[in-house]
């Protein structure tokens, strides 16, 4: 914080005898810092449904929570690559709170009943969240990597670059193993570097180096502090697809999703993948 703003802004009190200020010329800043005029714009529903706007803002703030996550996971995982760990922790740390927020936001939903959900469905069209390159990031970036699922997009070039870019880098997971390797750990040589647009598979040595970074569990370990961390993000990744899972059971049963999956089947099978699975496959044998 500037000196000098902080001077203008006990000054702006002294003047205002601690009242907010209430006159300004045009959009009030907030407004215009937020661009609340142009968020507020964005909700057009299609039908006379009371529930399609909460459908509509729903999906809006869990994109907006998309984009949050995603830089959380990137600050974690360039902490990572530069081997600060405690920046890595407090990245991640900030990204479980937004993801604490996704889980939560099934609730806008949590009341849509069939009657009114199939009075609006019709107008999605083929729209389905599957086709959110928010929400394909952070796949990519948990290492659920896919070259197929960069398709939806191949007509908008911005975003398929994006994607592409992503696609081919470490995934969170591994600038952990990275990190690990460097620390003397024995995480096995095709983990630290490989082809990275393709899923890995789990190794025993990967687990086995897991093992040893619980071995120590005395105050001060940052690498058992990362593994804890790293876990509490994929129990919390598993806890959205599980809301999303009971959302679409509620609102539609087992019919098809309007994406073109077979909807609940689609669904369960993303629910059943266990995220960062050494680090849950570790516990059996600890």
């Amino acid at each position: 914080m500037s000196p000098s703003a902080a001077l203008a802004r006990q000054e702006r009190a002294e003047r205002n005898r601690g009242r907010p200020t209430l006159s300004f010329d045009g959009a009030t800043p907030y407004v215009r810092y937020g661009a609340v005029d142009t968020l507020l714009s964005l909700q057009r529903p299609n039908t006379d449904e009371p529930a399609e706007t909460s459908f509509i803002i729903t999906t809006q703030v869990m994109e907006l929570l998309f984009a949050l996550v995603r830089h959380e996971w990137e600050q974690a995982r360039s902490a990572l690559d530069a081997d600060d760990v405690p920046a890595a922790l407090a990245a991640l740390r900030r990204g479980h709170a937004a993801q604490d927020v996704l889980v939560e936001s099934w609730d806008l939903l949590s009341a849509l009943t069939p009657t009114e959900f199939n009075r609006f469905r019709d107008h999605l069209g083929e729209a389905s969240g599957f086709q959110s390159y928010g929400y394909r990031h952070l796949e990519f970036l948990l290492g659920n990597k896919s070259a197929a699922m960069i398709g939806p997009h191949r007509a908008d070039p911005r975003v398929r670059a994006e994607l592409e870019r992503a696609l081919g880098e470490p995934s969170l997971y591994d600038a952990a193993l990275r990190l690990l390797h460097r620390r003397g750990l024995p995480v096995p040589a095709e983990r630290v570097e490989r082809d990275w647009t393709r899923p890995a598979e789990p190794h025993p040595q990967v687990v086995r180096a897991w093992e040893l970074v619980y071995a120590d569990d005395r105050p001060g370990n940052e690498l058992l502090a990362l593994a804890e961390a790293l876990l509490d993000t994929a129990e919390r990744v598993t806890r959205w697809r599980h809301r999303h899972l009971m959302a679409v059971k509620r609102a539609m049963g087992a019919k098809p999703g309007t994406g073109g999956s077979a909807g609940l089947r689609w669904l369960r099978g993303n629910v059943q993948q266990d995220v960062f699975c050494e680090l849950w496959q570790l516990r059996t044998g600890l």
